[in-house]
């Protein structure tokens, strides 16, 4: 205890003047001891030192019996004294610690304010403070000035604010609205909703199975073709294939009144290297039987596969040529705006900010359309030989969609037909002309008559009842105009409709050809729809005009017509359950009227969803999700590359011990799908297979004497001899030439091999093989003996060796997609793998029919001793050798093949990836969750060609399509039901 007394004596005494001195053992003199003593004469006190203050290091006398001196010298007094102060002064104009002056103040003193006003502080500080502050990292910096919050929120710097935004991802026009109440994310360019922020997840599914649920698809890029049909058709004719359904050429479609689905490839290859999926709209013809005139296609893409079919476009059609600069309306000005200012600058009363150099600075207006483009940059392009125009349209036209049953009557509470007006006032004569022009032709108004009849007509119609693809073009008013005071959900009145027959009419035959006219084909009508849109505030101020309140608001013709296109989107069209379900419309209308359509829906009852709820749509509808399911295209392979970066991130975020450990689950890719590595390993399973086949024939035939190759299969075969009796010479010359026979058909096969080799895989899009599929992977039961039926009606061929042969032949790597079902319990994950059954899984499974399914045995880390050498080589390379060799192992690691290490995960290159676990690996999951429309758990994916082939030749007849499915994080198998719907 005297060691730390002695310490924190000496810290105390530190700081104290160099003038002061203490007694030594000896006995103090006098000078010392008046100085220790201060001057006073009470025997207590200087008890009381030598007992509260123990020596540090001997100077001071410890002899309680010394007495104090009996005179005082004035002149060795008054110099320890001076001392003192002098010490004391020195001490006070110099600090000793990084504290600021206003810092050094007693606690009970300090005030928040002494830190900027030095006025505050007492006076004999304030001297410091100020030589302080006038130091130069004291100094305060710079900073711009930051407007008050009043001045932040006024609407033109909230909009300068937005546009600033912009610059880096599109934002939609209702992207206000989305942030405030959605997640939102930043995708392919633009700022999208991903799920909204309150629990909504079954909400949606209701909306989509019993009411409307409402999607903002702007983000969708248009791209226009213009040119003569038949130039048109030649060219993307080779961009996709009959085999895979209907193509730009089917005549429903080419006439203008359907909408077409297809996925393009490239220039003849198909059915490789796929583009990406798209859905086109032809313009209807001006005149019946004309088809050298020229036509208009739209052709709707994912902005992830954009780039890559326009490129494919331009080379197709050789549209290299700019036709001209693309000056998107990014800044709109509208002309009662430009009047205002006008009237402002002549009265004088409205107050203009200057700008830097003294010139009147123009307030900035919102953005329209796709802010980021560049005004010098050509964005339509020209053929000199075809004489063909490619022009893109991306957020030129805005695009929602609506599903579920009742989407009819949100649609038609919500948008009115627009009123016929031949005769306009003098001040709207140029906003509203092309509108008057067209009522005043006899045929466009007999047009419109005819379209707002059938669009009357789908009020008593579910969404499903149309024929699918349907498109009809209208022009309706301002939807502002109809706006409810509160929100209510639209529900159907059967009792306005009794016209049967033109109901019925509807239903079978659809919208006539004529009826998908719509003036949301040119660009100049839509270019004045957007500029001349009346603003908010004036009908604000119309309505509250109004003589009375709430009342309905009639303008006229001064009410703006907007031209729309309303295009049904099927529902579940394939299986034989729930068929219509999830169906809609999508409404197609000009930019600028973003919100004024956005309100009216939700104010009729549409729930909004965002992209999750895009997802969970496909996945109840059994259909592939762009970009999800697309793994042979482009966008579909840089989606998954960028999936595979987000959930690895997140894997390494959390601590080793609290996260999966993948190798000993046997789990070879948890974050990434690897097809190509998959489809390449059956095909070469499949090949050694076929050659033990044929090895053993030809050890078998080996006496036979003559050898020949089969070509087909892609192994050697020895056929036996017609005749046995031939002479020696003939029988030598014989089998000369079948030696070089065989060295020539093998230098053939191992060609035939390498061009396959270096052929990556494809997603099965036939519809004639993927029929095939689905009829072979029903089960041979009771219950199917109906659909074995059908299937000998179509001509469907029995399930045997001899016609597997030939689709392996033509597609060796091959993906198929299908959907699964648990038969018990279970949720199935992303990236869940569907393995084959073996044989005493389907034998426990037909005794137990609640057999849960086996358990994979775990397996061993053998990567987990490299990387704990890997960190111990890290941590201490401790002379110069280890330093060296440390340098030197990641050049020897990357030698092997293990450079970046991950515990828990399997480095590249991968094993063979079907036979790493007891089950065979068939293929990968990309959709699966528990789903509300069939009560069960379901998941979407895909599957070798080549494995299923095997696996459905392998299992018995009522046990067909019997998978089992495991998590990636877990060892338990689960037993599901595999379909392909077609």
């Amino acid at each position: 205890m005297s060691n730390a007394r002695d310490k924190k004596r000496a810290k105390k005494m530190k700081n104290q003047p160099m003038s002061v001195t203490f007694p030594s053992d000896s006995g103090p003199s006098h000078s010392e001891t008046y100085f220790r003593n201060g001057g006073g004469g009470f025997p207590r006190h200087k008890k009381r030192d030598f007992r509260s203050e123990p020596s540090q290091q001997g100077f001071w006398h410890k002899n309680k019996s010394h007495e104090i001196p009996k005179y005082v010298t004035v002149s060795p007094f008054v110099q320890a004294r001076a001392a003192e102060i002098k010490a004391m002064l020195k001490a006070v104009s110099q600090k000793s610690s990084n504290t600021l002056v206003f810092q050094s103040l007693p606690r009970h003193m300090r005030r928040r304010a002494m830190s900027h006003n030095i006025k505050r502080l007492p006076r004999r500080l304030r001297e410091l403070a100020r030589i302080e502050a006038e130091r130069p990292e004291h100094q305060k910096k710079d900073l711009p000035k930051s407007k008050c919050r009043k001045a932040r929120r006024r609407h033109t710097n909230l909009v300068a604010e937005f546009n600033r935004r912009q610059k880096k991802n599109i934002w939609l026009e209702t992207h206000i609205w989305h942030a405030k109440r959605f997640h939102m994310v930043k995708k392919w360019g633009y700022c999208l909703g991903d799920r909204p922020t309150i629990k909504s997840y079954r909400a949606c599914y209701r909306a989509m199975n019993s009411h409307c649920l409402l999607q903002d698809l702007s983000y969708y890029c248009c791209l226009e073709l213009t040119g003569k049909e038949e130039a048109l058709l030649t060219g993307l004719a080779r961009m996709c294939n009959v085999d895979a359904g209907p193509t730009f050429a089917a005549i429903p479609c080419l006439t203008g009144k359907r909408q077409g689905t297809l996925t393009l490839y490239h220039v003849d290859r198909y059915p490789e290297d796929a583009l990406g999926p798209v859905t086109f709209i032809w313009k209807p013809r001006s005149g019946f039987g004309c088809t050298n005139e020229s036509r208009q296609l739209w052709i709707w893409v994912h902005p992830a596969f954009k780039q890559d079919i326009l490129g494919e476009l331009k080379a197709v059609f050789q549209c290299f040529e700019p036709r001209e600069a693309c000056n998107p309306v990014s800044v709109v000005t509208l002309p009662q705006e430009e009047n205002k200012l006008d009237a402002a600058k002549a009265v004088g009363k409205k107050r203009k900010r200057r700008a830097e150099e003294g010139v009147t600075s123009v307030p900035v207006k919102k953005i329209i359309g796709d802010g980021t483009r560049d005004p010098q940059q050509s964005y339509s392009w020209t053929s000199q030989t075809t004489g063909i125009v490619i022009s893109d349209l991306t957020m030129e036209i805005l695009r929602y969609r609506l599903i579920g049953p009742l989407s009819h009557c949100v649609l038609t509470e919500a948008l009115k037909v627009a009123s016929v007006h031949t005769e306009l006032d003098s001040a709207d004569s140029d906003i509203h002309s092309w509108w008057t022009e067209n009522c005043k032709n006899p045929d466009q108004l007999t047009l419109h008559h005819r379209q707002e009849s059938i669009f009357d007509l789908l009020k008593g119609l579910c969404s499903s009842d149309i024929p699918s693809g349907t498109v009809l073009g209208l022009t309706v008013g301002d939807p502002r105009v109809n706006l409810p005071k509160k929100r209510s959900k639209a529900m159907p009145n059967p009792e306005n409709y009794q016209d049967y027959e033109k109901v019925r009419q509807l239903i079978l035959e659809g919208v006539p050809a004529e009826c998908a006219q719509s003036f949301l084909w040119d660009q100049n009508i839509c270019k004045s729809v957007t500029e001349n849109k009346m603003l908010e505030q004036d009908l604000n101020r119309l309505r509250s005009e109004l003589l009375v309140p709430g009342s309905q608001l009639d303008l006229g013709p001064r009410e703006s017509k907007i031209p729309i296109l309303l295009i049904q989107q099927s529902g579940k069209m394939a299986g034989k359950d729930r068929l219509g379900w999830g169906s809609g419309w999508d409404i197609y209308l000009p930019k600028g009227w973003g919100m004024a359509f956005w309100l009216p829906f939700i104010y009729r009852g549409a729930r909004v969803g965002g992209l999750q709820e895009d997802l969970k749509h496909s996945l109840c509808k059994r259909t592939p999700h762009i970009p999800h399911d697309y793994p042979d295209c482009p966008g579909g392979v840089q989606f998954a590359k960028e999936l595979e970066r987000t959930l690895l991130d997140k894997f390494k975020r959390r601590p080793p011990a609290k996260r999966a450990n993948y190798v000993k689950h046997g789990t070879l890719a948890p974050f990434l799908c690897p097809w190509e590595k998959l489809t390449r390993d059956w095909e070469a399973r499949t090949e050694a297979h076929g050659k033990n086949e044929h090895t053993l024939d030809s050890e078998a035939c080996a006496t036979q004497g003559q050898v020949s190759g089969d070509t087909h299969s892609g192994a050697l075969v020895v056929e036996s001899p017609k005749t046995d009796k031939l002479d020696e010479q003939m029988e030598t010359c014989s089998q000369t030439n079948m030696q070089m026979k065989v060295i020539e058909k093998a230098a053939d096969l191992c060609q035939k091999n390498d061009a396959t080799s270096s052929l990556a895989f494809c997603v099965l899009r036939s519809r004639r093989l993927l029929r095939q599929l689905s009829a072979w992977v029903w089960p041979v039961s009771g219950k199917s003996q109906r659909i074995r039926h059908i299937a000998s009606k179509l001509n469907q061929k029995e399930l045997n060796e001899d016609a597997l042969l030939p689709i392996c032949q033509h597609y060796p790597r091959a993906l198929v997609w299908v959907s699964l079902s648990f038969l018990n319990k279970g949720c199935p994950e992303l990236h869940a793998m569907i393995c084959i059954p073996a044989k005493e899984d389907l034998l426990a499974f037909s005794k137990d029919q609640h057999f849960c399914g086996p358990q994979e045995p775990k397996h061993s880390d053998r990567f987990k001793n490299k990387i704990l050498k890997q960190k111990e080589r890290r941590k201490k390379p401790v002379n110069k050798k280890a330093t060296e060799r440390s340098a030197s192992a990641p050049l020897d690691g990357a030698a092997d093949g293990h450079v970046d290490l991950v515990l828990g995960l399997w480095p590249d290159p991968l094993p063979d990836v079907p036979s790493h676990c007891s089950r065979a690996l068939l293929g990968y999951v990309t959709q699966g969750d528990f789903s509300l429309a069939f009560g069960c758990s379901e998941a979407l994916g895909f599957v070798s060609l080549t494995g299923l082939l095997q696996m459905l030749i392998d299992q018995p007849a009522d046990k067909r399509g019997l998978v089992l499915l495991r998590n990636p994080a877990s060892l338990q198998y689960r037993f599901a039901r595999l379909t392909i719907e077609v």
